[in-house]
Parts: structure tokens; sequence; C-alpha cells
């Protein structure tokens, strides 16, 4: 479980924790100890990657400075109010205002930037998340990319996109990119910063260098994608974009197969007068009893503020879940500006909630590392909203349950981009629960000779060893469970309508 911290020493006085001159020293002595650490594993950085290192350490000493700043709970409940009825605008408020002729000209000021920092590993998957096939033999990227190119086919623009990489995913993803060369996309990489992890006991760096390999495989890891801001802005492709024109970034996780480019959004943000420019917008949708952990908006300090579950007192996290109060959460689509961006790095006031995270690497040492979320940056920006989109913006596949529907005819496919099939009768996505016998990809598609027909199911269970054959069709509520050392075969064409089977059922070939 994360937590997050806040440091409060602005707010109240020194004593007010407690804070001791003892402890004090302590702190400043935390913080001299770091500073040695530091230094020595940076006297064996080698060649560019020193250089490099040296700005990701300036980052690591700032988030590690206000974690060991007096710890309190990161928000006041009696202090949190729901947001007011303006700051968080209805997506079809929006779209009534239509798609100007020029949209071209509001593309051209686009920049669409993916976050591919996450490994497949949770799927069973070596290297980068993007890199598995999604649809047709598509991979995560395969879709961003073709979704960009036809945008710029379309209305003849140049949206560019951008990845943020991580050292995990950063050099399988450049292998890969060579194959769009002759897309209509200009792509662009910048890497996440390169954060020691520390130990829990002693709060100093595991890490006896800078290597990547052996007993240094374990102990670095990429602080979060609230990182974005600092390592974009590091990368001096911020810059560069601005230079040429770009405005706004929309910022989404690249397994969110519902993130595109909404062309109503785009046009609401360049529309707004001068003197109240936008500078972010989260999309937020209606939360159901599956998101009940799911960031949401609040009005804090007189800011729209996001509120994540771990800042929550644990008298209130009843209340944070309750469908009644709080009625969104964060889609994690952001649209943000790239001069407040820069703005806002260049003044030192980004400001973030840390979120600490405890880990346990090989060898059974306990460790944190300090991370922060982009959302989180809501409150420093200028005029910031909030949008409640339709819930087909938020489409993430995190596993091969997820895997299952976006494989399946409930979706068509097409320039890259997933829409609910017409011949759905109703809007809601089914419920898919699929045991652990299916957790790594390999498995999961060794037990599908082809994907079910799930047009009209709203709920489906398996557990256990089963199989599907050919052209199954799934109605209503389906539950399959095989008990332990019994397995389940479906037959091929089975229609199986408001069904549980369980036992044993096998087909051998004759």
């Amino acid at each position: 479980m994360s937590l997050y911290v806040e440091g409060l020493s602005k707010e109240l006085p020194s004593n007010f924790y407690g804070m001791t001159q003892f402890q004090e020293v302590m702190r400043q002595q935390l913080e001299s100890s770091m500073h040695v650490e530091l230094e020595k594993l940076l006297s064996t950085a080698k060649g560019a990657d020193a250089e490099v290192s040296k700005k990701d350490f300036e980052g690591f000493r700032k988030i590690f400075h206000r974690f060991l700043q007096v710890k309190g709970p990161s928000v006041e409940w009696a202090k949190i109010n729901r947001p007011p009825e303006d700051s968080i605008q209805p997506y079809d408020k929006i779209k009534v205002k239509g798609i100007p002729d020029n949209i071209a000209d509001s593309l051209n000021k686009l920049v669409v930037v993916k976050l591919n920092g996450g490994l497949g590993t949770s799927m069973g998957c070596k290297g980068p998340k993007s890199l598995i096939s999604v649809r047709n033999e598509n991979t995560f990227l395969d879709l961003t990319v073709q979704q960009i190119e036809h945008l710029n086919k379309t209305y003849n623009a140049d949206v560019p996109l951008v990845l943020m990489n991580s050292f995990n995913t950063d050099e399988d993803t450049k292998k890969i990119l060579q194959k769009y060369t002759h897309h209509r996309v200009k792509i662009h990489t910048f890497n996440q910063s390169r954060y020691p992890r520390i130990n829990k006991e002693s709060l100093l760096p595991v890490a006896t260098d800078m290597g990547m390999t052996g007993e240094n495989a374990d102990v670095w890891y990429p602080p979060g994608h609230g990182d974005i801001y600092a390592s974009f802005y590091n990368s001096g492709l911020l810059e560069q974009l601005i230079a040429e024109g770009k405005e706004y970034i929309f910022v989404s996780n690249i397994d969110n197969l519902g993130a595109t480019v909404d062309l109503c959004i785009l046009n609401h943000l360049v529309s707004q007068p001068n003197g109240k420019r936008c500078e972010f917008i989260m999309e937020v949708t209606d939360k159901t009893r599956a998101d009940v952990k799911g960031g949401t908006l609040i009005q804090y300090d007189g800011k729209l503020r996001l509120l994540e579950i771990a800042q929550v007192p644990k008298a209130h996290v009843d209340e944070f879940k309750s469908v009644t109060k709080f009625k969104i959460f964060n889609t994690n689509n952001l649209w943000i500006s790239l001069s407040a961006i820069q703005r806002l790095q260049e003044q030192n006031a980004m400001d973030m909630e840390i979120i600490v995270n405890p880990k346990t690497i090989d060898g059974g040492l306990n460790v944190i590392q300090l991370e922060t979320a982009v959302g989180a940056a809501i409150k420093c920006f200028d005029n910031a909203l909030g949008i409640n989109v339709p819930r087909s913006r938020f489409l993430p596949v995190k596993t091969t349950s997820d895997l299952l529907l976006v494989m399946s005819n409930l979706y068509s496919l097409e320039a890259g981009s997933l829409t609910m099939s017409e011949r759905r009768e109703f809007p809601t996505t089914p419920h898919v629960k699929l045991g652990s016998s299916f957790t790594k990809v390999q498995e999961y598609i060794s037990r599908f000779e082809s994907i079910p027909d799930m047009l009209e199911l709203d709920h489906l269970t398996v557990s256990g060893d089963v199989t599907f054959g050919k052209h199954v069709s799934l109605k209503g509520t389906v539950i399959i469970i095989a008990n332990h050392g019994d397995r389940i075969d479906i037959p091929a064409g089975s229609m199986l309508e408001n069904k549980i089977v369980s036992g044993n059922l096998r087909i051998l070939d004759h």
C-alpha cells in the first residue's frame, strides 16, 4: 500500500508535532549522509550518463528533502469541499460547440504524450508493456501511431507523438520505432528520471555504483508519472516543441485504449479568451463500484485538487469510496499547457504530494521509493478544469480480463481507435473476471481457440483449468468453475446463456 506525505513545516509551528532540536539535527544528518552517498554514486557514472544522472539526482534530493520534513496528513478532511459546479464541465456541454472548420490550426498546436515507462511483467510478458499485441496483432504502440497518423492525414496536420520512456523500456522501444519511419507521425522520446531505492531503515541508497546489472539490477526505479514535468523540461524537448509553435500536450497512459485525441476538448482549450486560458484539463468519468479506489477531484484551499485514496485518513476511507459523495474519478487523460509547465519548472513551483511506495527487493531487503503522480500538479496551474467524459474514454488494459474485452467483437477497430460495437444493445462493458490460469498472456492465448462472441454478455467469471473451443457464444451471466484437478473444455460452437458450468468436462480428439 502506498502512503502520501506532505511537508507541513510552512503551515505549522516548528514544535507542532514535537519537532525537537534532536529531530532537526537527525534530519540534517540524514540529508548530509544522502548527499555524500549520491556524490559517491555520481563519481562512478561514465560519459554522457554522468550529466543525465546529475540532473536526476537534483530532482531526487528535492523529493528526499520534502520527505524528511515534518510529516502529517496531506489533507485535513474538514477542509475538503466538493468542486464548484462550473469547475467540472459535462462533456456534452463542450461537444455542443462542435468543431470549427479551422480545427487543423488547433491540431498543429498539439503534442500527444504517452506514458511508456511500464513493463508487461504483471501480464507475464518481458519488455515494455506497449509492445504487447492487443488487437489483430497490433500493439498498444501500433494503435497509438495509427490514431495520430489518421489525424494528420485527415486534417493535413502535424501532431507529433512523444513517448516518456523509463530506463526499463527505452532501449526496446527505440529499436521498434524504426518500423514507423515511413508513417506520417514525428516521434520523439525522452526518459523519466532514474532514482535510487533507499533502505527503509537507514534511508540511504542501496546502490553501490551507477551500474544497472548484477547486484544493482534491482536498486533503481522510475519515480512515477509525476516526474514528467521535470524530465520533459530537462530533456530540452519541451523548449524545442514550444519553439515549433506547440502549445498543449495531451497526456495519457499508453495502455488506456480509450485515450484518443478528442477534437471537442481540444477546441474548448484553444478557444478560451487570453486572460482565462485554461492551463490544465483533467478528464474524469463517473465512478462505478469497480472504481472506488480511483482518485477524485475536490476543492481545497480555493484550488481544484486531486485526492487519492492513499491520502485519506483511515476513518474516512469508506466515505471516500462512496459513489454518492465522490461521484467521479481521474482517468489520467490530461491536457496541459506547455508554457505553463515551463513557467512552473523555472519557478520551482511544481508541488505534488509524495507517494511513499514500500517494496521488497531480491534478498528480502525492505526499501522505499519516493514517487509523484502527474495529476497531483493540477493545483499549481491556472484556471484548471475537470471535464466529465463518457466512460468510453477510459479503457485501460491492466489484465488479461481487460485484454479479452478489447480483443472481442464488443469493440470495432478503425484507424487505431476502438469503439463499442453498434451491434451491442447497451453501452455498458461486461464485467469479466478470469482466474489465475489466465494471468499470463501466453497462457491466456493458449486457452482460447478463438475469442468468444460477447455481444450480449453481462458478466463472465472463469476459474481453474478451462479452455474454449472455436466460435463459442457467451450471453447474460456465465460462470465456469473447474475445481482443483478437474478440467473443463467448452466445446466449439457452444452457446452459454445465463449458465453455471462446474465439475469436469473433457473433449478429446477421437
